[in-house]
This record gives C-alpha cells, sequence and structure tokens, in this order.
C-alpha cells in the first residue's frame, strides 16, 4: 500500500489522522509521515485498514448503518511470524519476548479476554485448495486454551488449531480425535499428502484454537 491508498482510505473511513492512529495503536505523527510518503507503511497496518474498509462496504451494502470506526476499541496482539517463531517457541512463557514481538491490531468483534497470539502460516499442509485452506503467509488470529481444558474433550468440530509442541515445533492443524483418558490427539492436514498424526499433550506447550485469518489480496 502506498501513502495515496493509505489516505485514500482513511478519508473513506471519514478518520481524522488522529483517529486512526490511535485505533492503530501509533502516534499521530507516524500516520503524517505515512501520508507524506516519508515512510514505509507497515504490512499489518496495510491489512488492518483495508479491512476496516471492506466491513464499512460491506454493511453499507447490507443496509446497515455505517460504523463509527474513531469509537472503534483496538486490541494489539503479538504477532509470531515465520522468522520469529523459532525463538517463540524457546520464549513462549518469557513475557518480556512476548512484548518484543511485533503486534497486528484487531477491532473489538473478538473477546479480549484470555491470552491472543497471531501467527503466519508456514507451508503447504493446510491448503487443499478451498475456502477452509490456510496458505502460506496467512496471518492467523489465535485463542490460547488453558491446559486445565485439555482434561476433558476439546471441542474439536468447531474450531482448527495451532498447536504448539516441545518437538515438532509450531502446526496449524486440525484435531479429528482426542483419547481424553491416553491424553492423545490426532492431527490432520487439508492437503491429503500429509497423513495424520498422533501426539501426547504432554508434549504441547500451547494449544490454541484459530479465531481469524487475514490474508493478502494479491495471493492467486
Amino acid at each position: 500500500m502506498n501513502y495515496l491508498e493509505f489516505k485514500e482510505i482513511r478519508k473513506k473511513l471519514k478518520m481524522k489522522q488522529a483517529d486512526i492512529a490511535r485505533s492503530i495503536g501509533v502516534g499521530t505523527r507516524a500516520v503524517q509521515y505515512w501520508e507524506k510518503g516519508e515512510r514505509k507503511i507497515p504490512e499489518t497496518t496495510a491489512y488492518f485498514v483495508t479491512n476496516l474498509l471492506q466491513e464499512q462496504e460491506n454493511k453499507l451494502n447490507d443496509g446497515a448503518s455505517p460504523v463509527v470506526f474513531s469509537d472503534l476499541k483496538i486490541m494489539n496482539v503479538p504477532l509470531a511470524n515465520q522468522y520469529a517463531q523459532a525463538g517463540y517457541l524457546n520464549s513462549f512463557a518469557d513475557e518480556e519476548y512476548i512484548e518484543s514481538l511485533p503486534t497486528i491490531p484487531f477491532t473489538d468483534d473478538v473477546e479480549h479476554r484470555g491470552e491472543y497470539m497471531c501467527f503466519e502460516v508456514k507451508g503447504d499442509s493446510m491448503d487443499n485448495g478451498s475456502y477452509e485452506s490456510y496458505l502460506e503467509g496467512d496471518i492467523i488470529l489465535c485463542r490460547n486454551i488453558r491446559q486445565d481444558y485439555w482434561m476433558s474433550k476439546l471441542h474439536y468440530d468447531k474450531w482448527d488449531f495451532v498447536i504448539v509442541h516441545k518437538e515438532k515445533g509450531i502446526l496449524v492443524k486440525r484435531i479429528v480425535n482426542h483419547d481424553v483418558e491416553r491424553g492423545i490427539i490426532t492431527l490432520h492436514s487439508l492437503n491429503e499428502y500429509y497423513d495424520d498424526i498422533e501426539i501426547h499433550l504432554q508434549d504441547v506447550a500451547k494449544l490454541f484454537n484459530i479465531i481469524s485469518t487475514r490474508r493478502k489480496n494479491n495471493r492467486r
């Protein structure tokens, strides 16, 4: 996104520079730099403002009242991108490390209670060409599932998951079975070239359900 596109979207949203800066979680001066073309607009910011515009247009097309974006509450969620995932695997319990990660803004259409993380999808194991796919480069918003909930049957029919495995790393998978007595979950890839695998929950450091996905517009 260039500075002219950013400025045009801000005007369509009817937001002042201070409003959009507050929504994104940056200073007004940063917005001023972007609109003068003096600094590069971060990709995460471009995703966010594009999604805001799309949301407003969808509501208008549905006959709903326009959204007052200046009143939105924003949740800035830490992002473990492809380059940071190895570090996250080793430092997921280190608050200082988590605070050092870049963040992605999400609007208040998600519930703030709980621990949220964003991950960047790697590989094609969850890509079967359908609308359910997670493509490489997608950003997925996830909510942590506390370990005490692992002791009962997971609600795996409703969600897909990010599994932070102590040896296999960060996995984006669908859970198709949970043997509560043995503490074993079966992980399924949407891509048929990958076999299902079983892992023991004692080898899992973190378990997240996937709340939403952001995708670049210029994918396929």
